[in-house]
């Protein structure tokens, strides 16, 4: 079941990947956007999952077929997600930067509906699946090793067909074909593997049901921004994700027009990254049953903020540097992956300990949303920042303010967000004894 779970993130890890290391590099430099239009493609985006994300979470807990709260959604939304996908990697055949700018943001509305319709409702499966502190953080940490394992599957994707294929536009376009292939195939292996223990859960929840009217999608939302201990979980994860995709986004710049490096160096740089940072998951895993989801993070963070601070130090002859911090980075990077993920559905136990729903469509709604935000964001800062710099992607030698932000954004602005996640994950309440409370009462409650 665990394995079958973590199988569905591949669905969304390697167009999101793909997205988070080459989508800016691609509309600046393949499809001609100018940086400041090409991040606002996606923010723009971001903003209409600000009212597509919470809608769909809400609705999905609301959801009532043979199949389930969450399985209709995922299954609907694969094939619209594969399609757009694909089409995103596709340059348009227009001639103006207000049409090639257009053409990406009405693709990019469709695009993030269908993401949000399959992966929110997937997220969510987690805090159904299992009831138990432990079980939860090893069915995340699964996940969050096949969220890794997808982003080096782009990155592998990448190297292949950069390497035999000689056309950017074909190139790219390639690579949105092979992820729409892979999001319809590791949806259907998901639901599949994990329909008999959904099922059950379902059963065992099928006495809580919300009320009805659309009114209720405003209140509910208030209820659940008044939650302490979840306002502290969408700190922790804004945070450490912004951080991550800050770094994603500015990696090609760096290695490319910093570091002067082929291409080649920047897939390596990002395999080492994520390389170390899988083959940490166990450990860290290890370190959250023995202690704690927060103690976890806590050690974790500070050896990514360590190797972060350390790029701005790297300089163009520092190739094996450059390196070794990109492995320190995947030492702690491991956590920011693992742990928000599995804290939420403890805070969704104690959602319905307080008010005796379920509602994790609309809990982890929050948490997906902050996922494409922190992306978008990352996107459009650095877009805006190389832009005003005087970036040129067809230029051999950048401007000297342009090549400063790069290297303030790849790492002294990371490691201030990690900074924040830090100061959130201090004040999250819920540790395992807590976490053992809620359950005990909610037995109580269930069977009153």
């Amino acid at each position: 079941m665990k394995l079958a779970y973590g199988v569905g993130e591949l669905a969304a890890a390697v167009p999101a990947s793909l997205s988070a290391f080459f989508v800016l590099y691609f509309f600046t430099t393949v499809a001609g956007l100018n940086p400041a239009l090409a991040g606002s493609v996606i923010l723009i985006g971001r903003l209409w999952d600000a009212v597509n994300d919470p809608l769909i979470g809400w609705l999905s807990d609301r959801t009532v077929s043979p199949l389930g709260r969450r399985f209709p959604w995922m299954l609907g939304g694969m094939v619209p997600m594969a399609l757009t996908a694909m089409l995103l990697w596709v340059v348009p055949p227009f001639q103006t930067q207000g049409g090639i700018f257009a053409y990406y943001v009405v693709l990019s509305l469709f695009a993030f509906a269908s993401f949000t319709a399959v992966q929110l409702p997937y997220t969510a499966l987690a805090a159904e699946l299992s009831d138990d502190y432990d079980e939860r953080t090893t069915l995340i940490g699964t996940k969050a090793a096949f969220s890794i394992g997808g982003g080096i599957l782009a990155l592998l994707m990448a190297q292949v067909v950069f390497g035999r294929v000689a056309d950017p536009e074909r190139q790219y376009a390639l690579l949105g074909i092979l992820s729409a292939g892979l999001a319809i195939v590791m949806v259907s292996i998901c639901v599949a593997g994990t329909y008999r223990r959904y099922w059950q859960a379902q059963k065992a929840h099928a006495s809580l049901h919300p009320p009805e009217g659309f009114a209720s999608l405003l209140s509910d939302l208030r209820s659940v921004f008044a939650n302490s201990a979840f306002r502290k979980v969408l700190g922790l994860y804004l945070c450490s994700w912004m951080s991550v995709q800050v770094t994603a986004a500015m990696l090609p710049y760096f290695v490319g027009a910093w570091m002067g490096l082929p291409e080649t160096h920047f897939a390596q740089m990002a395999l080492a990254v994520q390389g170390t940072a899988i083959a940490m998951l166990v450990v860290w895993n290890r370190v959250a049953h023995w202690t704690s989801k927060r103690t976890a993070l806590m050690l974790g963070a500070p050896l990514a903020m360590i190797a972060l601070l350390g790029l701005i130090t790297v300089h163009p002859d520092q190739v094996g540097w450059m390196y070794t911090l990109g492995v320190v980075a995947g030492l702690g990077v491991a956590t920011l992956y693992m742990i928000p993920f599995a804290m939420l559905p403890d805070v969704v136990d104690l959602d319905e300990l307080q008010t005796g729903r379920r509602r994790e469509g609309l809990y982890f709604s929050a948490l997906v949303f902050l996922q494409k935000f922190g992306l978008a964001a990352a996107i459009f800062v650095s877009g805006q920042l190389l832009h005003w710099t005087g970036y040129d992607p067809q230029a051999v030698t950048q401007p000297a303010a342009a090549l400063w932000a790069i290297r303030l954004l790849i790492g002294p602005l990371p490691a201030l967000l990690l900074l924040g996640s830090l100061w959130f994950v201090h004040r999250y309440p819920i540790d395992r004894d807590r976490h053992r409370q809620i359950l005990e009462a909610l037995e109580v409650q269930r069977h009153r």
